[in-house]
């Protein structure tokens, strides 16, 4: 099983209640989707098998915000990243722009794109891709849930799980 996050915009409360989460779950490792913003709020993901895409907004400093990857041991991704699992192909995007979105989904060349960006969780299957959105933890009262997922790709099962 594949824990999914993104865009948690330093919630650091959410992030610390994610990772209780995933760990309980046991899975397998975890794909941040990009906008964590802040590098030093990536040791609060330390203990998971962790790989992190970049987001829109994680540029100001990129070199600091890999050196904390790093010193967690996880992996850092640019802004898109192809994986196999389990005989199944993920495609890794943030999200942004939208456009190269859609590109990725009409292709019909991956079984999972998982992208971040637009706050809202999402799991949608167009053809023979399914498109998952794990939702977001921004800090807002606009951001009306805060989500991460778990998905199993061998029963091609996804759970989504409200953080509180």
């Amino acid at each position: 099983m594949i824990g999914l996050i993104s865009d948690t915009h330093d919630n650091i409360p959410n992030i610390i209640k994610a990772v209780k989460i995933f760990k309980e779950n046991n899975v397998e490792f975890v794909l941040h989707l990009g906008d964590v913003i802040a590098p030093a709020t990536i040791k609060f993901f330390k203990g998971l098998d962790i790989r992190f895409i970049k987001g829109n907004c994680d540029g100001a400093d990129i070199e600091k915000l890999k050196k904390k990857i790093d010193d967690i041991n996880g992996k850092f991704y640019n802004v898109l990243k192809k994986l196999k699992y389990k005989d199944k192909i993920l495609m890794l995007f943030h999200g942004k722009p939208e456009e190269e979105l859609d590109e990725l989904i009409n292709r019909q060349a991956y079984d999972y794109v998982i992208h971040g960006h637009t706050h809202e969780k999402r799991d949608d299957k167009f053809e023979n891709t399914r498109v998952i959105n794990p939702g977001a933890h921004y800090l807002s009262p606009e951001q009306k849930e805060h989500t991460i997922a778990i998905l199993d790709v061998e029963k091609d099962n996804l759970e989504f799980i409200e953080v509180q």
